[in-house]
């Protein structure tokens, strides 16, 4: 008798740790589910400079390097064993979207524009066009009044002048004790 307590008392944890694992299981599927279903937003991270195809076209050999940062902006990578070099570089992660990483270095000889070379890059219109993010079709209401809409609201009342500043006569002490 006193050994059935002890023989159900073990089985009942073996029932309950496999029901616990089996839980588990399911659960991890669901959770898989219901990730795809439903996921938290994500921010576009721009990170560098952006160099379009009309700035490097502005960019040619013998300009000073004064002349190329106004175009393009400050070089996100300067080395000091490498003075005679520039790089830009730009990156743009975009939820559900492939990373976009382009490269362009700007090679300079005798504090004049030697060379450029570059990744493909896309014009500022193609750039602007990937950060659009998607619109979602809802019953926007109409930004502009009919005449007739209009006409439902009262005229504009002319605002009440302001009342005058009332004109006050304080009589300061005298900021120094006179001397005699």
């Amino acid at each position: 008798m006193s050994d059935l307590p002890s023989h159900a008392l073990r089985l009942n944890l073996i029932v309950l740790a496999v029901a616990g694992l089996a839980g588990c299981s399911s659960f991890d599927s669901a959770t898989t589910k219901v990730a795809a279903i439903v996921s938290p937003y994500r921010v576009d991270i721009v990170q560098g400079n952006v160099v379009t195809r009309e700035q490097l076209a502005l960019v040619k050999p013998g300009m000073q390097r004064a002349q190329v940062r106004d175009i393009l902006g400050t070089a996100l990578l300067v080395s000091v064993f490498h003075a005679d070099r520039w790089d830009y570089v730009f990156t743009l992660k975009q939820q559900g979207q492939v990373s976009q990483a382009r490269k362009v270095t700007v090679f300079f000889k005798a504090g004049a524009v030697d060379h450029v070379e570059a990744d493909e890059l896309p014009s500022e219109a193609e750039f602007v066009a990937t950060l659009k993010s998607p619109v979602t079709a809802g019953n926007a209401p109409a930004l502009e009044a009919s005449e007739e809409a209009l006409k439902k609201f009262p005229p504009p009342s002319k605002p009440a002048p302001a009342p005058a500043p009332a004109l006050t006569t304080t009589d300061y002490p005298p900021l120094e004790a006179a001397r005699p």
